[in-house]
């Protein structure tokens, strides 16, 4: 009789679903789930964290210790191995206080997985899990590659009794779990270890609560689900079928199906009438055909549409199947499916393979990040050592205690530490937010109780900018806010994001008539003057540089991109602010080379 285990509050705590609910409503939703009968829930991930840095409205740890006062069914969260929740693997330090903290907060059971399978990289996690006294469910990812992987899967992991594993889990990121395949897997990862078997997947069609009852019918004890309105909006296992069709086949599960209504019943209010946008048709499509994280589909199309190169999404997509080869198949978890998907953008809007190499492709393929299941392509390794740069700094999340010295005052815990260096500069409104709620100051966009308001109003403006309408009004709870575009201009003013005809055709470093080089922004994304908050800034103004120096940082798609000079010279002007957005072609530095000759 398989137990179930329910991420319906970790969905609702990220993207795409992240700030659909109030919070006290999810809580709401929580407490109904708690008495449900199901063996953990699952209630943050680095989805989660994410959404919670971005926002910069309410902590995750808060989030967690909320949930903790309001339950007694124990609490899981998933962790991405010594990637924790973030995009930057840490130490054995960071990883053993980070477990502790999110034990402390009230967290017993921690689903932790390797982006690349290599278990060696569970070791240090498992370690401080059984430290906290807590349970570890030993995730393997499956994401069809040369082969369907059963073999590479069960090797793999023979070595997760002897971390302390409970139960080893399998997890679906991609969807591409066929029923057959969920059968002879369960089958595999049971004798080869011993161990309980559970299941985490997805997939639209149907597949996923095929695969998820073969599993049953295979001996699986442990099933991931979501209420039906998530389970419909994100394609994942719904609870509510799930349990009848376990009943049909005469594998009974405890869990009250009356409850789970319920709970639908609360969330349909909030997105019962109207689409999840990031799984449209078009998007799950792709994801399906090519076996890709629906997600990450999703991502890769809305970094095209803001460059106005839409129409090149199957082009982007073919490449980063070419790139998954290319280093080793590794499998398309994230962040690891981030990785590739930002290298196979550099690739095809630049007309050039590898000549621009993302720091985070780089550690993978020199080893830094652990070992894929193939072997890395050699032409890859050579164009990686051709364009290393010394004086990069790994792609890494600092110590623990760098980070401390560094803070100036700005985390007042450690769980707040710990997010500084996951996070970098991302986390820093989110902890003036917590400040200011703590100072009592209420100001809108500050903190309390009108952050919320402003977050709305904040939404409202992005719809009227990236849509088109002409003017939006909602009114909700006593508010009515309206925004109307405008199309009147100061003269000579353009829109934000439009280049003129001159800079259409121009490369990131362009000569300009008076002889200084402009450096533009090569893709969208947030510019950072330094590495991390508190650090100084990579250039100032009248700064000499060195070709191949780094002038700033461009976050975009969770990774965080560096800007180099091309020319040795000197920085005459620099147009961008300190973590704010920017656009693709948008002018960010003004460099006179030292020559005095514009680089052609």
């Amino acid at each position: 009789m398989p137990g179930l285990a329910d991420t319906t509050v970790r969905l609702l705590g990220q993207d795409p679903l992240a700030g659909r609910l109030p919070t006290a409503d999810q809580l709401r939703v929580a407490e109904i789930l708690d008495g449900a009968g199901f063996a953990y829930l699952e209630v943050s991930g680095g989805g989660c964290f994410d959404s919670a840095v971005r926002r910069g409205i309410e902590s995750p740890w808060e989030r967690i210790r909320a949930l903790k006062a309001r339950t007694k069914t124990p609490l899981g969260l998933a962790l991405r191995g010594r990637f924790l929740v973030g995009s930057r693997p840490a130490d054995d330090d960071f990883v053993r206080r980070f477990i502790a903290s999110a034990a402390d907060n009230g967290i017993d059971v921690f689903r932790l997985h390797d982006p690349l399978n290599d278990v060696s990289n569970l070791r240090g996690a498992a370690a401080a899990v059984a430290d906290a006294g807590a349970e570890f469910e030993a995730g393997l990812v499956y994401s069809p590659g040369r082969t369907g992987e059963t073999t590479a899967l069960v090797d793999q992991a023979r070595e997760l009794p002897e971390l302390g594993a409970a139960r080893v889990l399998l997890h679906d990121p991609t969807g591409s779990l066929q029923p057959h395949r969920a059968r002879e897997l369960v089958t595999g990862l049971r004798d080869a270890t011993g161990l309980p078997i559970g299941i985490y997947c997805q997939g639209s069609a149907g597949n996923a609560l095929a695969a998820a009852l073969e599993a049953a019918r295979a001996g699986a004890d442990l099933i991931a689900c979501a209420i039906y309105p998530i389970a419909l909006s994100l394609h994942r296992v719904s609870g509510e079928a799930l349990a009848e069709a376990l009943t049909g086949l005469g594998l009974d599960c405890d869990v009250d199906v009356t409850a789970l209504w319920h709970a639908s019943d609360l969330v349909d209010d909030y997105i019962g009438d109207e689409p999840v946008s990031p799984l449209a048709p078009r998007i799950a499509v792709r994801a399906a055909e090519y076996d890709l994280p629906a997600g990450l589909v999703a991502a890769l199309d809305a970094n095209l549409r803001a460059q106005a190169q839409g129409d090149r999404l199957d082009e982007v997509i073919e490449e980063l199947v070419r790139i998954r080869e290319e280093v080793g198949w590794p499998p398309l978890a994230s962040p690891i499916g981030q990785f590739l998907g930002s290298q196979a953008l550099l690739n095809v809007l630049s007309a050039t393979r590898y000549g621009v190499i993302v720091d985070e492709l780089r550690a993978l393929v020199d080893g830094k990040l652990g070992t894929p299941p193939g072997s890395i392509d050699p032409a890859v390794r050579r164009a990686t050592a051709l364009t290393a740069d010394p004086e990069t700094e790994e792609a890494a999340a600092p110590p623990l205690d760098e980070v401390r010295e560094q803070a100036e005052g700005m985390a007042a815990s450690e769980e707040e530490l710990l997010l500084l260096g996951l996070f970098g500069d991302q986390a820093e409104p989110l902890l003036r937010t917590i400040r200011g709620r703590s100072s009592g100051d209420e100001r809108l966009g500050v903190g309390g109780v009108d952050q919320v308001r402003a977050e709305r109003i904040r939404e409202v403006v992005r719809i009227v900018q990236e849509s088109g309408i002409g003017e939006v009004t909602i009114e909700e709870a006593g508010m009515r806010v309206s925004v109307r575009r405008t199309e009147e201009a100061a003269p000579g003013a353009r829109p934000v994001g439009s280049l003129s005809a001159e800079e259409e055709a121009a490369v990131p470093l362009v000569a300009r008539s008076n002889g200084l080089v402009r450096v533009e922004a090569p893709m969208v994304g947030t510019f950072y003057r330094a590495s991390q908050p508190g650090a100084a800034p990579f250039v100032e103004e009248g700064s000499a540089v060195t070709r191949g120096q780094t002038l700033c940082i461009l976050e975009a798609m969770k990774l965080m991109n560096e800007v180099k000079s091309d020319v040795e010279g000197i920085v005459r002007a620099i147009h961008a602010e300190n973590a704010q957005p920017v656009e693709f072609g948008q002018l960010l530095f003004e460099l006179e080379p030292v020559d005095g000759l514009p680089a052609l």
